[in-house]
């Protein structure tokens, strides 16, 4: 391998013995913590980079901006440090120290935006994304535009892939809850590439069920529930939607850490709380894909394993 962007996808699939009830179905879980800083987010930001380069759009000398609650972030940060382009980040102070330490010691500028009541709202985002714009106007600039770069969508068509792969497309559902929906969009396009019928669900936090019901509200499962719909989300391709609770979400993690030794984030636990539902639902002989997006490490100083 000629550096760490090599090391980025390929990562293992597990699946769930502890936690799963008697009658459901098999639930499998795609660790992506095994990417380099921990998270699936390294796919689309080597993708974001990598396609602005190929269409010449991003050249030497250049700096890179983008808002990110961290994930996105951190592997923006590692990507721009590898290829040698100065990273300029928009975040807020709703996110884990730990994610806002990670990006600043790989390499990002931050800047840091308060929020109104420790929560991530639409409003909090919008701000983040309006500073993120307005530094993107600076001469030899490049806004990645994390919700509006079909880059992204790309990025994560490899990681539908390999789960076909390592499941031999023996596949009933995959959920995974929506921040720019890039992950179940690309994971979408592998499927339907290969003409599988494995049905595509998306989750979102019962106190923000944007997609649902169209009610935006407040929460604080990182990365995901914007508060609207991304502009890269194709509701044809999704099956349904389902909604947890933040409560379940977070019990989930906990599980998944003590009983399955699968040590994950709130989205993450969100995504397998989903999984969970849909293998009792689908019955016995079914098998759910839930998408384990990045490292508990990242939320120790929330209280998420308290």
């Amino acid at each position: 391998m000629k550096n760490i962007l090599d090391t980025i996808g390929n990562t293992p699939i597990v699946k769930l013995h502890k936690i799963v009830p008697e009658g459901s179905g098999e639930v499998f879980v795609k660790i992506e913590a095994n990417n380099p800083t921990g998270s699936k987010k390294d796919r689309m930001a080597l993708a974001m980079i990598e396609g602005a380069e190929k269409r010449g759009i991003l050249k030497k000398g250049m700096s890179v901006v983008e808002y990110s609650g961290g994930s996105t972030g951190a592997g923006l940060a590692l990507v721009c440090g590898i290829k040698g382009y100065r990273f300029r980040l928009i975040t807020a102070d709703v996110f884990g120290k730990e994610k806002i330490g990670l990006m600043k010691a790989l390499g990002a500028d931050l800047e840091i935006i308060e929020s109104d009541n420790g929560k991530i709202t639409k409003e909090l985002i919008s701000k983040m994304i309006s500073r993120a714009s307005e530094i993107s106007n600076e001469p030899d600039t490049f806004f990645t535009d994390q919700l509006n770069n079909s880059d992204v969508i790309e990025g994560f068509v490899p990681l539908g892939d390999e789960i076909l792969q390592q499941l031999d497309k023996d596949i009933d559902a995959v959920c995974d809850t929506i921040g720019t929906a890039g992950t179940l969009m690309g994971i979408a396009k592998s499927f339907k590439n290969v003409g599988s019928n494995c049905k595509i669900f998306a989750i979102e936090p019962a106190s923000s069920p944007i997609l649902s019901k169209g009610i935006k509200g407040a929460h604080n499962v990182e990365g995901v529930g914007l508060g609207f719909i991304p502009a890269i989300y194709n509701s044809k391709y999704v099956e349904n939607v389902i909604t947890i609770e933040e409560s379940t979400a977070r019990k989930t993690c906990r599980d998944l850490a003590i009983r399955e030794g699968i040590f994950c984030g709130t989205s993450s636990g969100m995504n397998v709380a989903g999984a969970l539902q849909l293998a009792n639902e689908l019955g016995p002989k079914s098998r759910v894909v839930a998408v384990a997006c990045d490292t508990g490490l990242k939320y120790l100083s929330n209280g998420l394993f308290d």
